[in-house]
């Protein structure tokens, strides 16, 4: 796990008690994105917590050194498709599916030595929050957008020719009035339950040799007991069971 949103340490980050690793050292993101990378790659299909969806940088880097190509599967309630030219906020948050694909690759993936993704081996699935020039974009990739549903998402998975996977989870994508306290909420989506049919659908179907799950909770709000429900629900249909240990 790395309790850290960008540059901005959470300190009611949820911790499980059965946590392999906390990952926290100071200093800029992209040092701590780069330890992320180095226990990726030497840990047997690694699931991280984290506060941010940059952090998959590391994940995606640290397979790389283990697989030549690598697979994505991204359930967001947003595209993370912007990139320094056409973001409206320059929120970095927003940019980290671009760059997994080699947008903008000064950011972070330079200082990773991370390879672009082809565009064509990315699924992203129930994205409906998307800024005009970053919808355009998307539309103009080869990026697979499907409905988070299981069998939309299963059936695009033949597109990614068994390529390993990194499964990654925004919580945002479900439901805001499900999840109350999220960072960027958007609206009606689907239920934590059905995300986790998703994750599970994912798993059955294709070689996930990593998984993450972006705690988008206000930093206020994510160390509350639904926080920790719905991380126990969603690691579970990974096939994770985090303990807790004051439960």
């Amino acid at each position: 796990m790395t309790p850290w949103h960008l540059d901005e340490r959470i300190p009611a980050f949820p911790v499980p008690a059965n946590v392999t690793a906390t990952i926290s050292p100071p200093g800029p993101p992209d040092l701590r994105y780069q330890a992320v990378a180095a226990a990726v790659a030497r840990s047997a299909r690694p699931l991280l917590l984290s506060g941010d969806c940059p952090v998959a940088l590391g994940v995606v880097a640290g397979l790389q050194r283990r697989y030549r190509d690598v697979a994505v599967v991204w359930l967001d309630a947003h595209g993370d498709f912007n990139t320094p030219a056409i973001t409206i906020s320059g929120y970095v948050g927003g940019m980290a599916l671009a760059m997994l694909t080699g947008q903008a690759p000064e950011l972070y993936g330079d200082a990773l030595g991370l390879r672009p993704v082809a565009e064509a081996s990315v699924v992203l699935a129930g994205a409906r929050d998307l800024d005009p020039a970053e919808r355009d974009a998307l539309a103009a990739s080869q990026v697979g957008r499907v409905a988070a549903d299981p069998a939309a998402i299963t059936s695009a998975l033949a597109r990614l020719g068994g390529l390993p996977v990194y499964l990654h989870l925004d919580v945002d994508v479900i439901d805001s009035a499900e999840l109350p306290g999220l960072r960027f909420p958007s609206g009606p989506g689907p239920s934590v339950a059905q995300v986790g049919e998703c994750l599970a659908a994912v798993c059955a179907a294709a070689n996930v040799a990593a998984a993450g799950i972006a705690c988008a909770w206000r930093p206020d709000r994510v160390g509350d007991q639904a926080t920790r429900e719905a991380i126990t629900r969603l690691a579970g249909a990974l096939g994770a069971v985090p303990a807790w240990a004051d439960s």
